[in-house]
């Protein structure tokens, strides 16, 4: 009997986490689940709300971290985490993704002697100065097993000097999540509460320091926006912290001239899956919906200059777009007149890799 430490902290871990600890729980007589909760994504919307719509059990513990700067933050989760550890004992700590809370306690139980195993390994973006950057460098050193979801992840780390025995290829546990809510989430009521049809509006999400932060990047998208929303109009779910940043550089105005974009307040995994599964196209900055949108065949729009999932662009339905207004239209209407490539069946992507890293650990 395996007693496995699953930590979550910011949103995207949870798609990644339930899948997991559904799987441990099916397999009882070999893994005892814990999961722990940082509190890096705190409000309701951001958490809460995602461990009810993904059926993820309510975490065991709950650090209650909450924001900060990245240095305050990672600390705190590694002071918070500690104790845990000790307490719990376990054999394994699983962390996920990229996010502060995945590297704090990563570094926690390398300097306890915990193994720690990291899923998602292995992306790489180029680009140091996004933090989840570093954070993915430095989890992937330390940890002991590294669970990659693409055959490029396994490049990296083998050029980067990792042995291949603590490398596992297990598929993307991300889209464990999203085909087995799929079908649930069309009972979402979403696209009828905001009048939307199939097929007939775009999705945004916009959330990165880089692109919402500064003035002169976010006008720059907004006036992309303007031209795409003048074909189809954009649903806009807004990061507590974008709409935060909007009011602060006196955007609000400028947006409300768009009058193909609508703001709307955060939505729940099953709203969401509802609302981009059914979208003609997607624009966002961030990682995870790129890989959504490639498994479901929907439209992308990278705004960002990178990516760390390049097989979304080779295989899945990605354009990476970067932050120039031109460049993010062109994209854009190039995939609304359907002359975008069409989407590849990505390797492992197939709904069945929670158990490929349950049969690792064990």
């Amino acid at each position: 009997m395996l007693k496995v430490i699953n930590v979550v902290g910011a949103r995207p871990n949870f798609m990644k986490v339930a899948p997991i600890v559904e799987a441990m729980k099916r397999r009882e007589r070999e893994f005892t689940p814990l999961v722990v909760h940082t509190g890096q994504h705190y409000d309701a919307s951001m958490s809460d709300a995602f461990f009810s719509d993904l059926e993820l059990p309510q975490p065991d513990v709950y650090l209650g971290v909450a924001s900060a700067s990245h240095a305050a933050q990672t600390a705190a989760v590694m002071e918070r985490f500690e104790p845990v550890v000790l307490k719990e004992k376990p054999d394994w700590v699983l962390v996920v993704g990229d996010v502060n809370s995945t590297l704090a306690c990563a570094l926690v139980c390398v300097k306890l002697g915990v193994k720690v195993a990291h899923v998602e390994a292995g992306l790489r973006s180029g680009d140091r100065t996004m933090p989840e950057e570093i954070n993915r460098l430095l989890t992937d050193q330390i940890a002991d097993l590294l669970f990659t979801p693409s055959a490029d992840a396994n490049d990296n780390l083998l050029a980067e000097g990792i042995p291949s025995e603590r490398i596992r290829l297990v598929g993307n546990v991300m889209i464990d999540s999203l085909y087995k809510h799929l079908e649930r989430s069309r009972q979402s009521q979403i696209k009828d509460a905001l009048d939307l049809n199939d097929k007939a509006y775009a999705v945004l999400t916009l959330h990165r320091p880089s692109n919402v932060d500064d003035a002169v990047t976010f006008e720059r998208i907004l006036e992309a926006l303007q031209a795409i929303s003048e074909q189809l109009p954009i649903v806009f779910p807004v990061h507590p912290r974008t709409r935060k940043t909007i009011a602060e550089l006196g955007f609000g105005k400028r947006i409300e001239s768009i009058a193909g974009l609508r703001l709307v307040d955060p939505l729940g995994y099953l709203d969401f899956l509802n609302l981009y599964s059914g979208a003609r196209l997607v624009l966002t900055d961030s990682g995870g919906i790129q890989e959504e949108t490639s498994a479901l065949g929907v439209p992308c729009i990278t705004l960002r200059e990178n990516t760390e999932r390049p097989i979304t662009v080779t295989l899945g339905t990605n354009t990476v777009a970067g932050t120039d207004t031109d460049k993010i239209v062109t994209a854009a209407f190039a995939a609304l007149k359907g002359t975008a490539k069409p989407t590849v069946s990505i390797p492992l992507w197939d709904g069945h890799t929670a158990g490929r890293i349950l049969d690792a650990l064990r």
